[in-house]
């Protein structure tokens, strides 16, 4: 049975809780538990059972609930992508990102390794300007404002004149840059039968195009896409393509479908393109911008630019958000209210202002009569954000004036009603990018959910060894019943401690992998 301790002379808040779980009687499940997330910054704590049975004869084969934990709850990664909100957890993710990318290059996890045979190039698609900016010219040596920047430089990637810069084209293209490369995806296709002389239904008969791409922020603000793609036989990644679908096909396709000279140059504009149409705004063309990098991967090991490094290169961007550009990471709807600014009564309507209405008539027994008024009338303010409709005013954010703008713009740009379906406001923390970070098509490789599977069951495994459990017949059905509940997000104050502890371990480990890593590149040189 615990112990009463008298913690009054302990003044730190998470030294006492801390013994308080010292003194739960199984601090090693505690601790164990607070491992397992491996250093996750804000966990989820569920309350539950789940139990598995033999489904013919409804014996019990494992069976866990959280009523037996020290804690009463269950600690579960929190499963976040953004290295901003929690490391640990977007380390596994671009673990996970880096295997899908590498399958689809050099195969593994259900993809042949002669799809490394396969022609496959990275490009890089960029948006297009909307006014010039702060840089460092690689052609030039210096900016155009007659600086030369530093590589760090606060100023990079902001306007040189903030009055004469298009921030609406800005944060329109932000919001429809993932529909552009949808749509681009699609102009490749016909650019390719195009240049080959074939219809798109003979095409695809004869390859497929499989693809996986990455969304990065520029220092300006706006996305751009790096993407792994690859032409396959028709079946996808286990047949390879027809001999004349080459690198240089590929290529020449993408120019077409994204460059202007390169399309005009063929006789007619064929770029993907998307326009938006606005009373407010005005007509508006959104298009890849004219600097477009399409490089060969080539084979496992050989050249620059190999499938490990590319492989690398989009699971390092795969964590990342719109923070990298000087942004918050965070949104910037009040929830109270969802942003509207106002908040009504459960019937539609405050009876409070009607009732402070000197003209309504009274009741024989002094009582104010109900009138019907027609919901939605009266509003009051949300009193959480006195109106504006944010969490915190977008003047008071502590980011630069470039991103203030792009901020303000995307939140002004969600109240017209032709932008409703952008949901800009809700997306003005991301400056209007509101697309999936990382894609792919259907035959590129695995999936993360399978990764995902993989890591599961093998887990379960694990658990089943350290339980002394026999492994179940392969004729045998399993059913598993579970019944789970969330309960809150993080740790108490002494499990933050423990956690603390098992991140720099971490962080160690990963810190002497790294040397170790660097000391045998320097050993492989001097040989």
């Amino acid at each position: 049975m615990p112990r009463v301790l008298d913690l009054r002379h302990v003044k730190s808040l998470a030294v006492r809780d801390l013994i308080e779980l010292a003194n739960l009687g199984d601090f090693d499940r505690v601790n164990e538990q607070v491992r397992q997330v491996a250093g996750c910054t804000r966990p989820v704590n569920l309350v539950g059972q789940t139990t598995t049975l033999d489904a013919t004869t409804r014996n019990v084969l494992r069976s866990y609930s959280t009523a037996n934990e020290p804690t009463g709850r269950l600690l579960t990664t929190c499963g976040n992508r953004r290295a901003s909100r929690c490391p640990a957890c977007s380390r596994v993710y671009a673990a996970d990102t880096y295997h899908l990318i590498k399958a689809g290059l050099s195969g593994g996890k259900t993809v042949p390794e002669a799809v490394r045979t396969h022609p496959r190039v990275f490009a890089t698609l960029t948006a297009p300007s909307f006014g010039p900016v702060h840089n460092r010219p690689t052609d030039k040596p210096r900016c155009a404002c007659g600086a030369q920047h530093a590589e760090n430089a606060a100023e990079l990637g902001t306007p040189l004149r903030s009055s004469t810069y298009d921030y609406t084209g800005a944060v329109l293209w932000n919001a429809h840059a993932g529909a552009l490369w949808a749509r681009t995806t699609t102009y490749i296709r016909r650019a390719l039968a195009a240049h080959l002389g074939m219809t798109q239904k003979a095409l695809n008969a004869a390859l497929r195009i499989s693809f996986a791409k990455v969304a990065e922020y520029q220092k300006r603000g706006l996305v751009h896409f790096h993407a792994v793609i690859r032409l396959d036989g028709p079946k996808g990644s286990n047949q390879p393509p027809p001999p004349w679908a080459t690198v240089d096909v590929l290529k020449t396709a993408i120019e077409s479908a994204t460059i202007k000279n390169a399309a005009e140059s063929r006789g007619r504009d064929t770029r993907a393109r998307l326009t938006v149409t606005s009373a407010h705004t005005g007509d508006r063309e959104i298009r890849w911008g004219d600097r477009l990098d399409v490089r060969e991967i080539t084979a496992l090991g050989d050249g620059e630019l190999t499938d490990k490094a590319v492989a690398g290169y989009v699971a390092k961007y795969a964590t990342k958000s719109a923070e990298d550009s000087g942004t918050v990471d965070r949104s910037l709807i009040c929830a109270p209210c969802g942003g509207r600014g106002y908040q009504t009564a459960p019937d539609g309507y405050h009876r409070k202002r009607l009732w402070k209405r000197a003209d309504a008539p009274r009741n024989p027994d002094g009582s104010r009569p109900r009138l019907d008024i027609p919901p939605g009338r009266f509003r009051d303010l949300c009193p959480h954000c006195e109106g504006t409709g944010q969490t915190e005013p977008i003047e008071n954010l502590p980011v630069q004036d470039h991103v203030r703008r792009m901020i303000s713009t995307a939140w002004e740009l969600g109240q017209f009603p032709e932008f409703a379906d952008l949901k800009l406001s809700k997306w003005a923390h991301m400056l209007g990018f509101r697309g999936h970070f990382s894609t792919k098509s259907r035959r590129y490789s695995t999936t993360l959910g399978a990764l995902r599977d993989v890591r599961r069951a093998w887990r379960v495994e694990q658990a089943r060894a350290r339980a002394g459990l026999h492994a179940p017949d392969e004729s045998s059905t399993l059913v598993t019943e579970s019944s789970w509940a969330y309960l809150a997000s993080g740790y108490r104050p002494g499990e933050e401690l423990l956690a603390a502890q098992v991140r720099y371990e971490i962080k160690q480990e990963l810190r002497f992998r790294q040397e170790e890593g660097d000391l045998g590149a320097e050993c492989a040189a001097d040989r």
